[in-house]
């Protein structure tokens, strides 16, 4: 993804609101195989949507867990009122929680709508606070007001294996009333701090998805069904597997936007994980190499927003809707949470037929290489086929399509919605195909064959990656970007969650290399923020300090690349990288493979160099 960085923040996107929020107070995310004695995921705090009247919650005084008009709740009907009197006034909601001793990361995330009537832009005269015992997390005030939620979270790590007491407060001054309105708190835990099984297989393999969807007139709902056939490539038998329904981020579990049903293959579980994470439990565990195919049907709703699933009025974005198999190895299931600052989407390469039946005034560009048949009347079929790619997306809408061919013989379209005229999308189509010839030089032929580019300059994250079709602005270098995700990500694949340095840094400098941009001196601009500050930290370190992530990651993060290539030369560097890529091609790339693979490319020690650039791992 390429982010926007002028974008204001406002409901429902704010950069850092990414982190696990159970929307199903109390139930647990058991997500580690029981032959990994790890970390088991799991939501803490009890009753955490006010669904369940007021236990365990205390209140300073009654009413504040309510359902009363003048607020709304984030999802069901109740929510935590404080303050919002327009006169002094305390308020005080606390819980006792248990963070359990056993995982590495430990989030607490909320919902907060704060409504005031001030109108000043610099004096905060009401606040809200979140306590973890005698331990202020954050502040809030008046100067946050918004017209709806955003979700807040904060690393409590620190608090594991404790039991503290939860504690939101809220006060208010003597006139112009402010709401502290909170919805949908959790506590959850992931990571494991045990030593992993030995068998660090990836596994389920060589997933196989069939999707069969039809949509309505708008093209914003389809309905139908996917099945997922993949085998156990781990000595570990498989008695589970997990689906990431990501796009449930957008919408609320009591309203999921991504709706599964009628599981066959398995027994499908609760949601987790935000509802992001569907349990099916096998009929009986897959031992190494044996596979099996689960079945479900599936529905979707779009939502309306020019995200990288949503709507823009009559053009639909459809990223990350199709369910997914999750990934288990060493380490256990990776069940990460959604983030908007970034990705979460680790996936292993797959092979889709997607079939897509829709209104013959829609033009679909889709994943893959796409065929237009006749359906019934005044519709059409596009049947849509995809090998070794890591995830599905397409679009819907009245598109003006352009089409060409890049000089190194890759198909080229660009989609573009109204109000893009027809320079820029030219433009567009000229940058695309340069682009994908240059880094195919570089790292690879291109193995998708066609590439589409949908373009809209309402999109609020500048640009974002899927295999074989990205969504991007009118943007020379934003194109380019999304295009070398392709190589960094799409077939050198990584866990996006864990190590996005891994994508993003290599896609930058893949971008400053295709723009002849040598990244002379850039190193010298850096100015860590802490000591804690690194290239190689993960989307949770990065959601509990978004303002500094697109500078870490993106900026030092091919910096430091540019650094590398000075220290074994243009020659070596190039080898380097497309000696990996082809290692590594529809793998996954590790932090620590990189490091070794560099280091065997010289004979000059890199320890100092990893150390200085922050590289870890």
């Amino acid at each position: 993804m390429r982010p926007t960085p002028h974008r204001a923040l406002g409901t429902g996107v704010l950069t850092a609101a990414a982190l696990i929020a159970l929307c199903l107070p109390g139930t647990p995310a058991s997500a580690q195989p029981s032959a990994a004695a790890a970390c088991t995921p799991a939501q803490t705090v009890v009753n955490g949507g006010f669904e369940s009247g007021t236990s365990p919650w205390t209140q300073s005084s009654s009413g504040l867990i309510t359902s009363r008009t003048g607020q709304s709740a984030h999802g069901g009907t109740s929510f935590a009122w404080l303050d919002g009197t327009g006169r002094t006034r305390t308020d005080t909601l606390t819980q006792s929680v248990t963070v359990p001793g056993d995982c590495a990361t430990a989030t607490l995330s909320f919902y907060l709508h704060v409504d005031t009537a001030e109108t000043t832009s610099s004096t905060a005269y009401d606040k809200l606070t979140a306590k973890v015992g005698s331990t202020t997390l954050a502040t809030y005030s008046n100067l946050d007001g918004a017209s709806g939620y955003v979700r807040k979270t904060i690393d409590v790590s620190s608090y594991a294996g404790q039991t503290v007491n939860l504690a939101f407060t809220g006060t208010e001054d003597s006139s112009l009333q402010t709401s502290f309105v909170l919805d949908d708190i959790a506590l959850d835990t992931s990571g494991t701090t045990t030593p992993p099984p030995a068998d660090s297989v990836r596994t389920p393999a060589a997933p196989a998805y069939t999707v069969s969807l039809s949509s309505d007139s708008t093209g914003t709902v389809w309905n139908g069904h996917q099945s997922a056939t993949f085998t156990n490539a781990s000595a570990t038998a498989l008695g589970e597997v997990y689906l990431r329904l990501w796009d449930n981020y957008h919408g609320t579990c009591s309203a999921p936007p991504v709706k599964v049903s009628n599981v066959t293959g398995g027994t499908a579980g609760d949601l987790s994980v935000a509802c992001t994470a569907l349990k099916i439990t096998l009929p009986a565990p897959l031992a190494q190499g044996q596979s099996a195919t689960i079945g479900f049907d599936l529905g979707i709703t779009v939502p309306e927003g020019a995200d990288r699933f949503g709507h823009d009025g009559a053009f639909s974005f459809i990223g990350n809707a199709l369910p997914v198999l999750a990934v288990r190895d060493g380490a256990g299931w990776h069940l990460d949470p959604y983030t908007n600052n970034g990705e979460s989407f680790y996936s292993l390469a797959a092979d889709f037929k997607v079939t897509l039946d829709h209104p013959s005034t829609l033009l679909v560009p889709a994943t893959g290489t796409s065929t237009d048949t006749p359906g019934s009347s005044g519709r059409t079929v596009t049947t849509a086929t995809a090998s070794k790619v890591r995830d599905f997306a397409w679009a819907a809408g009245p598109f003006s399509k352009i089409s060409g061919t890049s000089p190194g013989g890759v198909p080229v379209n660009v989609y573009s919605v109204s109000g893009i005229s027809s320079t820029s999308a030219q433009s567009m189509l000229t940058t695309a195909k340069s682009a994908v010839d240059a880094h195919a030089g570089r790292f690879g032929a291109y193995p998708y064959g066609e590439l589409d580019a949908v373009i809209d300059n309402n999109f609020w994250f500048g640009g974002m990656e899927y295999p074989g079709f990205v969504l991007d602005l009118v943007s020379t270098t934003a194109l380019t970007h999304e295009i070398a995700h392709q190589w960094w990500y799409g077939i050198v694949g990584d866990d996006e969650y864990n190590t996005p340095w891994l994508d993003e840094s290599f896609t930058d400098y893949a971008t400053d290399l295709a723009q002849g941009k040598t990244g002379s001196g850039c190193w010298s601009s850096v100015s860590w923020a802490s000591s804690a500050e690194k290239i190689t930290n993960s989307m949770a370190y990065w959601d509990a300090h978004s303002s500094r992530y697109s500078t870490v990651v993106y900026g030092y993060g091919k910096c430091a690349l540019h650094d590398l290539r000075r220290v074994l030369g243009d020659t070596a560097m190039a080898k380097l990288l497309k000696d990996y890529a082809t290692a590594h091609w529809y793998g996954v790339s590790t932090t620590a493979e990189f490091k070794a693979a560099a280091q065997a490319a010289t004979g000059t020690d890199l320890t100092s160099f990893w150390t200085q650039h922050r590289i870890d791992g």
